[in-house]
């Protein structure tokens, strides 16, 4: 879809008010495919990660007292980008057309021949307000919006507004930009009709995970952001709408709002874990710092290869992980072994997660343990377990060696194959350093003791001499008592650890534990 021209091309995309999810679908697929972004800092960084490979990066980012890069530099970039043949993603914060300036940089490329698409986004003007509860329109308070730029000085603020029709025109008025001259606007809205008791709401960083918001009236509003020390960026709403936000509240009740958690599980075994926090309002900051793989000895191969071959001798299947289910059908299936070969074992598994993998294989549990460890599966078993029964004991390099030796101990023939092997991630996410750095991260999730040590590694590797001092003072989060044991050993200080070992009651832990913090503060 995005070729490459002579000449490249400019996509032009609007990133959305914050909240990487609200993107659109447009938006993403030029992220993917192009060979630059330039990127300003009202786009989320998550969404860096939608780039290929070997894609380049350019930040030409704004703060309020200082440009990282002038405007009319930015849009010179993006045609010299474009004439040297590359496809180009100019990344944007919410929408492009609105205070976006992306006319002038369209302008440029038409005047230099260069081919653009403008990409709409989410306008924070309407999405900020309401991940705050207020909608700007309501069938009773208010059928107009007004979208207003609050960025400029007050003279010029004076001469690109007119406050006496813009005062009495709509019902509601939403300024971008405008912070720091939040008194100016409330005093030129009082002069030119608008009552004083008109509420006022203020929404930093809306749809983030720093949301914060402040509310008012026209006459008490900028004493309200001086006290708190309230900072850009942020949308200011004037209008009735804002008192929705007594009852509209959403995004700021949820359980995890607020909370950035770092999952350290591999990419492809994260995906509940991530779901489940942003479902309860947090943000999920993912760091593999694992990764899993199928062995790659010939030793390793001819022993899995000569254990499966023997299926019809084996009693009893026993699973510890969905890692575990999911590479021992993928041997299957490269060594084209029937599973009805095991028509003789019966299947245990740990972890209703494991059992629910077997089950859209086919197989069906014969043995689930009250408390989700391997080192309770033999006590769920103890009246069935027979000396002599051969066991298949599908897992990874790193499995413990409880579960075999204490089938040994009861007579019984395990017989271990790593289907899978476990390995320290190639991981260098800067993005995640700096929040790291910056004391961004709240929370660190633990799901394996491999994960617990690899982190360490990973970081030193990218250069953080003490890994354990960067780490103080965020809450640890440890699925279960051997990985919350590696992590001590490690010298951090375990704060969460739920009373089962599974993904949902870990997520459940970290929000009882965040909720009990909201409350004492």
């Amino acid at each position: 879809m995005l070729k490459g021209k002579s000449k490249g091309k400019v996509y032009l995309v609007g990133a959305g008010p914050g909240d990487p999810k609200l993107i659109t679908l447009r938006g993403k697929e030029c992220i993917e495919q192009c060979d630059v972004v330039v990127y300003d800092r009202l786009a989320s960084p998550r969404l860096l990660r939608y780039l290929k490979p070997g894609a380049e990066k350019v930040y030409v980012g704004k703060l309020p007292d200082r440009h990282t890069m002038k405007q009319e530099d930015i849009n010179q970039l993006l045609v010299n980008l474009a004439l040297e043949g590359k496809i180009v993603c100019r990344l944007k914060g919410g929408d492009p057309t609105i205070f976006g300036r992306v006319g002038e940089e369209a302008e440029l490329l038409h005047q230099n021949g260069v081919e653009f698409d403008i990409v709409p986004g989410i306008t924070s003007a309407i999405a900020v307000p309401a991940y705050a509860g207020i909608p700007v329109t309501h069938r009773d308070l208010a059928s107009s919006l007004s979208i207003i730029t609050g960025h400029e000085s007050p003279e010029k603020l004076d001469q690109s507004i007119h406050w006496d029709k813009v005062t009495l025109a709509t019902g509601t008025l939403v300024f971008l930009m405008g912070v720091a001259k939040i008194g100016y606007i409330a005093e030129q809205l009082i002069k030119n009709g608008k009552p004083a008791d008109t509420p006022v709401a203020l929404i930093r960083w809306g749809t983030r995970v720093e949301q914060q918001t402040v509310t008012g009236t026209l006459e008490t509003i900028e004493a309200i952001v001086k006290a708190a020390d309230f900072q850009p960026p942020a949308v200011i709403v004037v209008g009735d709408v804002v008192k929705q936000r007594e009852k509209l509240q959403w995004f700021e009740r949820k359980p995890l709002f607020g909370t950035r958690v770092m999952v350290t599980r591999a990419r492809a075994q994260s995906s509940d874990l991530v779901e489940r926090i942003e479902e309860l309002g947090g943000e999920p900051c993912e760091f593999p710092v694992i990764e899993t793989r199928f062995p790659e000895s010939a030793e390793a191969v001819a022993g899995i290869e000569r254990a499966l071959g023997e299926a019809e001798q084996y009693e009893w299947l026993m699973f510890t992980s969905v890692n575990g289910v999911d590479y021992f059908f993928d041997w299957l299936s490269k060594l084209r072994i029937d599973i009805r070969r095991f028509h003789r074992a019966r299947v245990a598994a740990v972890g209703p997660k494991t059992a629910e993998a077997l089950e859209k294989r086919g197989l069906f549990v014969d043995v689930l343990p009250v408390k989700f460890q391997a080192d309770e599966l033999l006590g769920s078993l103890s009246d069935q377990l027979v000396p002599g029964q051969r066991v298949l004991l599908p897992r990874g390099d790193l499995a413990r060696e409880v579960l075999p030796r204490e089938l040994t101990a009861k007579g019984l023939v395990p017989v271990e194959i790593d289907v899978y092997e476990t390995v320290l991630s190639d991981n260098q996410d800067e993005i995640t350093l700096e929040l790291l750095k910056k004391r961004g991260v709240h929370v660190i999730t633990f799901a394996s003791s491999s994960t617990v040590t690899n982190l360490f590694e990973v970081l030193r590797r990218m250069g953080v001499s003490d890994p354990l001092e960067l780490l103080q003072g965020i809450d640890i989060a440890c699925i279960g008592p051997v990985t919350a044991k590696s992590a001590v050993e490690a010298g951090l200080t375990v704060t969460i650890q739920p009373e089962d070992a599974t993904i949902d009651s870990l997520i459940a832990a970290i929000a009882e534990s965040r909720l009990a913090r909201r409350n004492r503060n």
